[in-house]
């Protein structure tokens, strides 16, 4: 296949995302390329995604060895485009998180993609906003199986990898990983898009990617679901959120969940969604004005008044305004800038070494 190179879509540590633009056709591609020498993960990616063919994940559009023109070998992997950028994109140029009817949306379709998937014995390992792309008809799509593996059951000995953040417990502590962890992973999703934020922000700031570690996997605790949710979502995230993986419903178990059961007039519009805080039509802007309506009633009624949890809604309104990023995120440096990684021993000391953007490495207990 003949194509053209162009602009940077994103840059990893060892793969930089280019569009691409196809000769004969004018089809615009996403082309992940990495050095030829340092190409191992992307070639195993290749050779998962080759094999995979859904709606709700990237499309595969070959790969190949190429001399570039300055004499480096690359390796390159091409994909299908997506034109409107990732969930953790959309959160951010919404205000800092979606409406509930869109996450749904974007719910329902990562889960038809993980069911998928999981059917096809492969765990993605690395659910997170930044892994989720929106396509040309608004539709959510799984991407970056950098990390992604073929599940067995009797057999499991490769090592577990993935962001923090995402990550469930028993990953986090070096056990095992397979479609269970994968579930925890879209609760963490759900928080990511709500709040526009990675869980465990409330506590993690400033904590190094091991401090979180230790907590995902030994502190006994889930992920601090967010007050503005129904309580439809949170039943849902709590379902994702079991400790022990057993537990956690899978991708079907889900689909059929009374939070992503299709609702009148709350489907989103097909596309990215985008919305400007000096629009007067802006939805989020008439939410604000009923909210502050609300709280004056409240107000008058002393009875009515919980100040400890409308602060925390209000707290997580303004943690929308700040710009998503950090090591618990899943930002990627658009313009260019990598992410520092390391890899764990199973005493969680760090010794070196990475794999692809923000991703940790844990070694078996």
């Amino acid at each position: 296949m003949e194509w053209t190179r162009g602009r940077i879509l994103g840059r990893g540590s060892t793969a930089t995302v280019y569009a691409a633009t196809r000769h004969n056709s004018n089809e615009i591609l996403a082309v992940k390329s990495s050095e030829l020498h340092r190409s191992e993960f992307l070639k195993r990616e290749a050779k998962i995604l080759s094999s995979l063919s859904s709606p709700y994940v990237i499309g595969y559009r070959g790969s190949e060895t190429k001399r570039e023109s300055n004499g480096v070998v690359t390796y390159n992997l091409l994909m299908e485009y997506a034109p409107y950028g990732t969930l953790t994109d959309a959160a951010a140029k919404n205000g800092g998180g979606l409406e509930e009817a869109t996450i749904v949306k974007y719910t329902r379709d990562i889960l038809r993609g993980l069911e998928y998937i999981h059917s096809r014995g492969v765990a993605h390992c690395d659910v997170k906003g930044s892994n989720v792309v929106v396509g040309e008809k608004g539709e959510a799509k799984i991407a970056d199986f950098g990390c992604a593996k073929r599940v067995d059951p009797e057999v499991d000995s490769e090592a577990v990898m993935g962001t923090p953040a995402f990550m469930a417990p028993e990953v986090a502590r070096g056990e095992k990983q397979g479609r269970e962890s994968d579930t925890w992973a879209v609760g963490c999703t759900v928080i990511e898009m709500a709040t526009g934020s990675p869980p465990w922000t409330e506590a993690s700031s400033g904590e190094s990617p091991v401090s979180v570690l230790y907590r995902v996997g030994y502190s006994g605790e889930a992920p601090e679901l967010p007050c503005l949710l129904t309580e439809e979502a949170k039943d849902f995230l709590e379902k994702c959120f079991k400790r022990e993986a057993k537990e956690r419903w899978t991708a079907t178990q889900l689909l059929n969940h009374p939070f992503l059961i299709t609702k009148p007039n709350t489907e989103p519009v097909s596309g990215f969604v985008s919305s400007s805080p000096t629009s007067v039509i802006d939805q989020t802007f008439w939410s604000s004005v009923d909210e502050e309506e609300e709280t004056e009633e409240l107000q008058e009624d002393p009875r009515n008044l919980d100040r400890s949890n409308m602060w925390a809604c209000h707290s997580e309104r303004i943690g929308r305004l700040r710009c998503v990023g950090g090591l618990d995120g899943s930002r990627l440096d658009m313009e260019g800038g990598g992410w520092i990684t390391v890899r764990v021993s199973c005493e969680g000391t760090m010794i070196g070494g990475s794999h692809e953007e923000n991703i940790l490495e844990v070694g078996g207990l």
